[in-house]
Parts: structure tokens; sequence; C-alpha cells
């Protein structure tokens, strides 16, 4: 069965060039290429979509508002595809419920290994904008947790924020003043509570309450 896809770009090159590039992977099916959120949000609403490519920057809708839009109201993976420049939308992007956020300059089979990761439940999101997304907090920007904070004590929070931040255990440790082995304590303890394996899964989790594998 192949992946059924859209392609939403105000960019007619990009998204043509897109959708023959696709093509020639036999497991996906492009539906149909459109040019702004909105019509992305009607497409998926009136069809079956698995996986929807979102631009950020398009006119009527923007790929931020779309991605809101398709997650709460249609069964399709809103998964974004853009430009380095626009790493200010990242954090309201996942929170409004992308599947992953990927820079166009990656090579196709990139491309269609996040496709496929997505399509089969995962959440995938670039190193780079995992960077940008540490550097958001760096900067004390303002970010609303939507984590379930009964579930955790407040060292384990403290924590938390700072693995999202990038922290190292030993920059922890020193933030924190405890040692790096009972750091390592909570973190074991945050795993098991939330079911996740690593830490940038937690920095995810922290950053939209979603778990994410």
């Amino acid at each position: 069965m192949k992946i059924k896809v859209i392609i939403a770009d105000d960019n007619s090159f990009i998204r043509e060039g897109m959708k023959i590039i696709l093509n020639t992977y036999d497991e996906f099916d492009v539906l149909d290429t459109v040019n702004d959120g909105k019509e992305a949000f009607n497409y998926c609403k009136n069809h079956d979509v698995d996986v929807a490519l979102l631009d950020v920057r398009m006119p009527n809708m923007n790929g931020v508002e779309a991605t809101k839009l398709i997650a709460e109201q249609t069964k399709t993976k809103p998964l974004i595809l853009t430009t380095f420049d626009d790493d200010e939308f990242i954090i309201d992007a996942i929170k409004n419920g992308a599947k992953g956020y990927l820079l166009k300059n990656n090579d196709p089979e990139q491309i269609r290994d996040a496709i496929k990761s997505v399509y089969n439940g995962n959440t995938v999101m670039q190193d780079i904008v995992l960077e940008k997304i540490k550097s958001n907090l760096q900067d004390n920007k303002v970010i609303e947790l939507k984590i379930d904070k009964t579930l955790f004590t407040e060292r384990e929070l403290d924590i938390m924020a700072l693995i999202a931040k990038g922290q190292s255990n030993k920059e922890i440790s020193k933030t924190l003043f405890i040692s790096e082995g009972t750091i390592a304590n909570y973190i074991s303890s945050i795993l098991g509570k939330t079911g996740l394996e690593h830490r940038t899964q937690i920095a995810i989790y922290y950053l939209t309450g979603k778990i994410s594998r």
C-alpha cells in the first residue's frame, strides 16, 4: 500500500519539483499539490491523505496554522518542510501537532525516510531543528508547557527543562549543584514515567507534552 501524500507550497517550482522527486519512489502516491495552508487543510478534510508536506510561509493560511487544523480535524499527519530562516516557527509548529520539521535542502532520501517515519507514527526532528529549539529556550523565550506536571517532582521538571536547553549531565550538575549520578537517577525516573528512551525524546516531550518515538 502506497503512502498518500500532498504537497503544500506557494512556490510552484519547489512544489512540482518535490512531486517529481517523490514520484520516483514506489512507496509514495502524490495525490495533489496545493498553493497554501487553507487549500491543504480543505484537501485533507475531504480526502484520505496520510502525510501532508507543508511549507511555513504561504498566503491565506501559513503552514503552522494549517498544521493545527489538520492535526485536530483530520487523520493526516503534518510534516513541515521549510527553509532555514523559518526557525521562529519551529516551536509553534511542534505545539500545533507537526509530526516532523525538516529543511528543504535535505537529500531526497532523507525526505523520503522522514515521510515514511512520520507515516509509521514517529516524530522526526532534524538535529539542526533541535538546536534551534534549544537556542530559543536559552534566549528565555516564553514557552507554555503542555506536559502533566503532576507526574513529576520539581527536581525532575528542572532537569527536563535543562535537557530541553541542550545541557549535558555535567552541565546540569553544575547548574543544580547535585551529582551526575543523582541526575542519571532522575533521568531514569523520567524515562520510566514516560516510556521514552533517550534525551532527545525528553526534550520534545517537555516542549509539546506528546510522547514521540
